[in-house]
């Protein structure tokens, strides 16, 4: 075998076995959504979308974008970290006063596919005490850290009472890699289309933080879907308009 055909083989089986995995991965998320228990984006012709806002809350960029939601009447989902909730219960309080959605973000933000049943557990019990104290709620939401996904950690999270949150695989723009407002902004509005579930980070940098590009780039996104007539529902009103889960197993209706 020459060295020409020796690379085609090589480079047959690399190309197959790329192939494998990618089936296997797409595989994996239909078996998911078929499960019920894990959602990335909702079927819907109607022009609304969730956009939510992971890590928080931020003493000071939380607060910028609450203001922003109010301006165009729009609702947020927060999947906070319990041990910022500590810190900063008022905020939390305010988001729940406007109407926004709380969801669980684990308490340490332990970013570990890795991470044991039993310390997952943990970490849900600790932000959902939390949470409830503050806002006399118990979130049914929650976010793996990073999006990360297994059977062990889906399963944590069933036994937990949770629905699992991820998001459109097109309408990540990575905010905490820190790109341009203008970056981010054309990243959501070019792609964006009817039950999309965007990701943004309401904590960016250090509770110190003074500007966020994630704020700014917002106020743009806000105003294209407001004039391209969308509404930014939470991700439990999307989910219901969808009809993929009773209203019940929120304890809300379509209209709150």
């Amino acid at each position: 075998m020459n060295k020409y055909v020796l690379f085609i083989f090589v480079l047959f089986i690399f190309y197959f076995s790329f192939c494998l995995t990618i089936e296997a991965h797409t595989r994996s998320r239909e078996e998911y959504e078929k499960s019920g228990h894990v959602i990335w984006e909702v079927d819907t012709k109607e022009k609304i979308v969730a956009i939510t806002f992971d890590d928080g809350p931020h003493p000071i960029f939380t607060p910028q974008i609450l203001d922003i939601l109010a301006k165009y009447n729009a609702k947020a989902t927060f999947f906070v970290a319990g041990n910022k909730v500590r810190r900063f219960p008022t905020i939390l309080e305010r988001i729940t006063k406007e109407g926004h959605e709380i969801a669980n973000h684990t308490y340490h933000h332990i970013y570990d596919k890795n991470i044991t049943a039993s310390t997952l557990r943990t970490e849900l019990e600790q932000t959902d005490e939390i949470i409830q104290r503050i806002t006399g709620n118990k979130p049914t939401l929650y976010r793996p850290v990073g999006g990360l996904h297994n059977d062990l950690i889906i399963n944590t999270a069933v036994k937990s009472d949770k629905l699992v949150i991820l998001w459109s695989w097109h309408q990540d723009p990575q905010d905490w890699r820190k790109p341009t407002a203008n970056q981010i902004s054309k990243y959501i509005t070019k792609g964006v289309r009817p039950g999309n579930i965007i990701l943004l980070h309401d904590w960016i940098g250090s509770e110190f933080s003074q500007t966020s590009q994630t704020v700014k780039g917002l106020e743009i996104i806000m105003e294209f879907l407001y004039k391209n007539s969308y509404e930014v529902v939470t991700v439990s009103e999307l989910i219901l308009h969808s009809k993929i889960i009773d209203q019940d197993y929120f304890n809300i209706s379509p209209s709150e």
